[in-house]
Order: C-alpha cells, then sequence, then structure tokens
C-alpha cells in the first residue's frame, strides 16, 4: 500500500460491471427476438433533446412503455435512466456470452452530465488556472526586476525558464502512476502543497544558482496537475464529450495570462513593504492560494465514478454503463504492466509526442516573452503589464468557441490544424510588421496568441479520445504530455535578449560593463549593432 493507498478496493467494487463486457460482433442466433437497440449517451451538449434527435436512435415501432416492458428498463429519471430488471439473450451459438439490453434516457443523462460538470470542471479550472500563473510568472517577475537584483545575465535567465521543463518532463509518467494508484484527489492535493510552497519559497533566493534550483523543483511538482485532469477527464466523460472540458480546463491558461499581468503590476506597488522587492512579493502571493486551494481539492475533488459521493447509487450506475458504452470492448480498468508497455510499441504515440511538441514550443515561448515582448513597444511598466490581458482574453473566447466546435462536430484534426496555421500567420505577419506601428505588431501578436492556445483542446482530447484501457490512457497521456513539455524547454531559448528591439540600447552601466567583459566577443558585445 503507498503512502496514499490503493487503489484494488476500486477494483474490486467495479469487477462486476466491466467483468461482464458484451462479446462485441458477435452473431445472434436467429429464433432470438429482435433485440430493441440501445439509446446511448451520444447525444452533444448542443443538440436538442427530442425525439427527432438523429442521435436517440429510438425504435419507431416501440413506445417508451413497450420498451419499459419489453427490455425492463424505464426512461425514468428519478429512477437513474433505467430499471434494475435485466433482459439477458444469448449473443452466440456457444451460449456462453450474454449482452444486457439497456435503454440509457437522454434526459436523465444530460442531468447527470450537468451535475458532473459543476462539481468538476470549475475546480480543475481555478487549479490550472493557479498552474499557470505560477509558472510563468517569472516573466513578470523580470519586468519588476529580479533579473537586475540577482545579476543574471541572460542566459541565465532563459536557463530558469527551460530548467521548469526538465524537471517536468523527467517526472511525468511516474506522477501519472502515482494518480492511479493513490487517486487523483490525494495526488492532486499533495502536488499542489509542493508546488504552492516552492513558489512562495522562490521570494527567498539570492542567486542564479537558488533560481535554477527552484524552478527545477517546481517542474517536479507541477508536472502531476495538467496530464493527471487530462486522464481525470477521460474517466468522468465519454470520448465526445472531452474536447469542451478540455477547453475550459486550458481556457485558464489564458486567463491566467489575462489578469495576471495587471496581478503582478500591483504586487509592483509593494516594492520596499517589509524590505522585500516586488517580484518577491509576486511569488509569495501568487503561491500562497495554490497551498490553500489543496486542502479544498483534498475535500471536493472527486476521484473515480465508483467512489463518487456526491452521485447517487443510480448515477453511478448510470455513468458507468455509458462509459462502459462509450469504450466499447476497451473495459480494463485494473493497473497493467502490459499496458504501459503496449504505450511504447503504439506508433500513435510517437505521432502525438511530435505534434504536441511542435505545438508547445510556440505556446510556451510567447508565454514566456509576451511581457517582454510588449516591452519592445516602449510602453510604460503599467501599460505594458495591462498589454498582456486583450490578447489572453481574446485568445480565451476562441479557445472555448474550438472546443465547442470540435465536440459538436466530433472531429479533432481539422480543430487542431487550422488554429496552427492561425498562429503561423501571425508569427509570418510579426516578422514583416517588425518595422510598423505598434497597432499592427499588436494585432500579428494576437492571431499568434489565439492559435497557439486555440490549439491544445482538440490535441489534447484527440489523444484521449484514441487511447483504450485505462492503465494504457493513463501512461499514454503522461508519456504525450511529457515529450511534448521538452517543447517548453526549448521555448525558454527562443527569445535572446539580443532579439528583443533595441534591446542593447536599454542596458544599464551595470549590465553594460558585466556583458561586455571577455575577449573575442564579436558581435555578442554590448556594443555591437545588428542591421535589420
Amino acid at each position: 500500500m503507498s503512502a496514499f493507498g490503493n487503489n484494488s478496493s476500486r477494483d474490486d467494487d467495479t469487477k462486476d460491471y466491466y467483468n461482464t463486457t458484451p462479446t462485441w460482433n458477435q452473431p445472434q442466433q436467429q429464433d432470438q427476438p429482435a433485440l430493441t437497440k440501445i439509446i446511448t449517451n451520444h447525444v452533444s451538449d448542443s443538440d436538442t433533446l427530442n425525439n427527432d434527435s438523429p442521435h436517440l436512435h429510438q425504435p419507431p415501432a416501440i413506445t417508451p412503455a413497450a420498451a419499459a416492458d419489453e427490455t425492463g428498463f424505464s426512461s425514468d429519471p428519478e429512477k437513474g435512466g433505467y430499471n434494475n430488471k435485466d433482459t439477458s439473450i444469448q449473443g452466440s451459438e456457444s451460449g456462453k456470452d450474454s449482452m444486457t439490453t439497456r435503454i440509457l434516457d437522454p434526459v436523465a443523462i444530460k442531468k447527470l452530465r450537468t451535475k458532473i460538470d459543476w462539481r468538476l470542471v470549475p475546480l480543475v479550472s481555478v487549479l490550472y488556472l493557479c498552474a499557470f500563473l505560477d509558472r510563468v510568472n517569472i516573466g513578470n517577475a523580470k519586468v519588476a526586476g529580479i533579473a537586475v537584483d540577482l545579476k543574471l545575465t541572460p542566459e541565465e535567465y532563459n536557463w530558469s525558464l527551460s530548467i521548469f521543463f526538465i524537471g517536468y518532463v523527467l517526472f511525468e509518467v511516474f506522477s501519472n502512476m502515482c494518480l492511479k494508484l493513490a487517486g487523483p484527489r490525494r495526488w492532486i492535493s499533495f502536488v499542489m502543497i509542493a508546488w504552492g510552497g516552492i513558489m512562495m519559497a522562490m521570494a527567498a533566493v539570492t542567486n542564479a544558482a537558488g533560481l535554477l534550483a527552484a524552478r527545477f523543483f517546481l517542474g517536479v511538482a507541477e508536472c502531476g496537475l495538467f496530464p493527471g485532469v487530462v486522464y481525470l477527464f477521460s474517466l468522468w466523460y465519454t470520448r465526445d464529450e472531452q474536447a469542451l472540458r478540455n477547453g475550459v480546463f486550458f481556457s485558464a491558461a489564458t486567463m491566467a495570462g489575462a489578469f495576471g499581468g495587471v496581478l503582478a503590476w500591483a504586487l509592483e506597488q509593494m516594492e520596499g513593504v517589509r524590505g522585500l522587492h516586488g517580484w518577491q512579493w509576486i511569488f509569495l502571493l501568487e503561491g500562497l492560494p495554490t497551498v490553500l486551494l489543496a486542502f479544498v481539492v483534498l475535500y471536493f475533488l472527486p476521484d473515480f465514478p465508483e467512489t463518487a459521493t456526491f452521485l447517487t447509487p443510480e448515477e453511478k450506475d448510470l455513468t458507468i454503463q455509458r462509459l462502459r458504452i462509450d469504450a466499447g470492448p476497451a473495459t480494463e480498468t485494473n493497473f497493467s504492466w502490459q499496458q504501459c508497455w503496449m504505450v511504447f510499441r503504439d506508433w500513435k504515440t510517437y505521432m502525438h509526442m511530435m505534434t504536441y511538441i511542435l505545438s508547445t514550443i510556440p505556446t510556451y515561448s510567447l508565454a514566456f516573452f509576451l511581457p517582454s515582448i510588449v516591452v519592445g513597444f516602449k510602453l510604460d511598466p503599467l501599460t505594458t503589464q495591462i498589454m498582456t490581458a486583450p490578447a489572453y482574453a481574446i485568445a480565451c473566447v476562441c479557445t472555448l468557441f474550438g472546443a465547442f466546435s470540435s465536440d459538436r462536430h466530433r472531429e479533432r484534426g481539422f480543430h487542431f490544424a487550422i488554429p496552427t496555421a492561425t498562429a503561423c500567420i501571425g508569427y509570418v505577419l510579426l516578422i514583416f510588421t517588425k518595422d510598423g506601428s505598434t497597432l499592427a505588431r499588436y494585432c500579428c501578436l494576437t492571431l499568434a496568441a489565439i492559435g497557439n492556445f486555440a490549439a491544445v483542446p482538440p490535441m489534447v482530447s484527440w489523444f484521449t479520445s484514441n487511447i483504450g484501457g485505462h492503465t494504457k490512457r493513463g501512461v499514454a497521456t503522461a508519456a504525450i504530455i511529457s515529450f511534448g513539455n521538452i517543447g517548453g524547454a526549448i521555448g525558454g531559448q527562443v527569445y535572446r535578449a539580443s532579439d528583443e528591439a533595441n534591446g542593447r540600447d536599454r542596458l544599464t552601466s551595470e549590465e553594460f560593463a558585466k556583458e561586455a567583459a571577455g575577449e573575442e566577443l564579436c558581435d555578442l558585445h554590448p556594443a555591437w549593432r545588428y542591421m535589420t
């Protein structure tokens, strides 16, 4: 048993559900009566729940009452969408396989889905808002003077961004395995306390070495949240419901960017309070809510449908049955080393890794350096921090719209490709408008932000929707996101100090002397000017 308990009780509680998986595509005996079709939950959030919906597949010759008499199931939402009278028939000529016919009421499913949404989605969205804010606030800390106070070289600052992802990548798969064994509620609470404490401790760093060490362990602690929540959604929602939930969840990252700059400016005004710099207050007061929120998570975040205390027994049963129907034959719930190795023998794992890493490089480089890029517009510090908000706010709206459309049309590839192309167009236009007006460059920057962030929900829903088996899905999710986050380490090196518009003209005398030290600097000397 691990320090957080094990998951054996969950497997024991649900073996009756998952050990009775129907044999799919087996021929039926000719003398058996016609089988009423299963009405599943393939009714998207935007579909009208009526008898004319093409998703309901209601047999026209059978009334609800007759269907209940025939199959033993009721459409009464108060009874969980069906009653407990099972009608089993032989599913093969051998007589060893059986199938239970169940009519799942779409009204009851919609009511249940709404209940799960309100319990799960807002909470994990707030968690990711805190996580992303703690991850990228070093960009705001730079504007607040951390590089000057700690005497960081441009290379040291860039490595403080990248080293976060080294710890993140190394421990991500291990973290998801711990989540499977300990349960989401305990494990996510633990990692939140860890990364919130590290975030607050960063206020005490006095040199580059301390900052690098703190950022590394911040990555180790935070690696358990994003893949853990993506995996958790796959255990609660059917495949055509996940993109919208992932979109709402990930949109918290854009909201963190939207108000993070304004919050950072407000905390900067505490410069000198109790002898602390403004960037120290940023780390302290943005890390504290994470620690406090961990105790809320420990109490409110549900683990698995089978053990959820906020659902009635009928609602638990309905949740499990609709997920079981959606999963088809891939209903294994026990921890399996065989499924772990299957992940790395599946070619699709490596294709998703490539798409993920190519997406995270521009996403994180933009998130880390947006405040520094806006500084190049030659605005005052307050306006610089505030001007990071509109780009993120617009990206948030587009992210939600794209995620909704992806679920509505049950499609992932094009909903990932179109935002990615949009981001490429934004970056190309940034190149051509580098000497243009501030408004033109800001519009191009906003276009790039829209494309980067809107591509993420369909991308992560793409692989979670196509990987079956609880263990395989959990390990694959962590492996893909882990490899993809190497892009964050690369993104931390993309925007160099020498690339900043007229960056060398703004060096202080101490910074100029530090960069001018050394021999044979060539074009690296701070007095050198590049031609554009």
